[in-house]
């Protein structure tokens, strides 16, 4: 199979929280323009960074139906990271959009909750909305039309993953695959780090946010990890520094573009 072979159906990449697709910095750095080498046409979920799961599938029904009016397409392939696997699935299974999904690639998601969200919404709610209602002040100036962060978190609590996930089954004709990373030691991303540790005390292994276990869906792939021995951290995993993660090549990932380039020629043998 050529990397210049088409993918049937067009790559609708949908963010995670914290970011927006904005023009000039793009929230998923050189994977854009590596799938669109390998034969995907790309669109972008461009819904709230810190909306919730209802108010930002709102926004992505809206990017989902100007992909497929631009591309010609029945229907899309939707690779998701973290917080926007989530807000895909309630578009696909509660909006009802699972007839113009052919496949969601969750990437790093929290489908079954964080254990250490849990125990962190344990502080007293007050000072937490208060600390919340900051932030969705933030990102209304730098772009949210509506942010709402105390719930976004919420929606990350083990109990509320339950529920979401009884509400929010698997769309019979959509395919689905999920990604878990982990960062190998704390000092492995800098930015990372302190959240590692907190996760690491409660969770064990993780890519600075969220353990494997809380990613595990449909297909699990398994859990992924650099060829240095950093690992691969959250923000690794959408290529925040626009660079090969090492020059050391292995069976693990080097270049997290090669990752991408993976899932696309597997969309490719499934005909999708």
């Amino acid at each position: 199979m050529s990397s210049n072979d088409k993918l049937r159906y067009p790559v609708l990449l949908v963010h995670g929280m914290g970011f927006r697709d904005y023009k000039l910095v793009n929230y998923w750095g050189r994977i854009p323009k590596a799938l669109e080498e390998n034969g995907a046409r790309v669109f972008y979920g461009r819904q709230d960074s810190n909306g919730s799961i209802e108010s930002n599938a709102m926004q992505l029904r809206t990017s989902l139906e100007n992909a497929l009016a631009v591309s010609g397409a029945e229907k899309v392939n939707i690779i998701a990271h973290s917080k926007g696997g989530l807000e895909a699935r309630y578009l696909i299974s509660t909006m009802g959009y699972g007839d113009k999904v052919a496949s969601l690639t969750t990437v790093s998601t929290p489908h079954n909750g964080s254990v250490t969200v849990d125990k962190l919404m344990k502080f007293p709610q007050g000072a937490v909305k208060l600390g919340c209602g900051a932030v969705d002040l933030w990102f209304r100036l730098l772009g949210d039309k509506s942010p709402h962060t105390y719930e976004a978190v919420k929606s990350f609590r083990t109990a509320d993953a339950e529920k979401f996930n009884s509400e929010n089954p698997d769309a019979e004709g959509v395919y689905y695959q999920s990604y878990a990373f982990a960062m190998k030691k704390m000092t492995s991303d800098i930015f990372m780090s302190v959240p590692w540790a907190v996760v690491n005390h409660f969770e064990g292994e993780n890519d600075g946010l969220l353990a494997p276990r809380a990613v595990k869906w449909t297909n699990f792939k398994g859990v992924f990890y650099g060829s240095s021995g950093r690992g691969i951290s959250h923000c690794d995993e959408v290529d925040m520094r626009r660079s090969r993660l090492s020059a050391k090549e292995t069976d693990d990932i080097s270049d997290i573009t090669e990752f991408y380039v993976d899932i696309i020629k597997g969309l490719k043998e499934l005909d999708l």
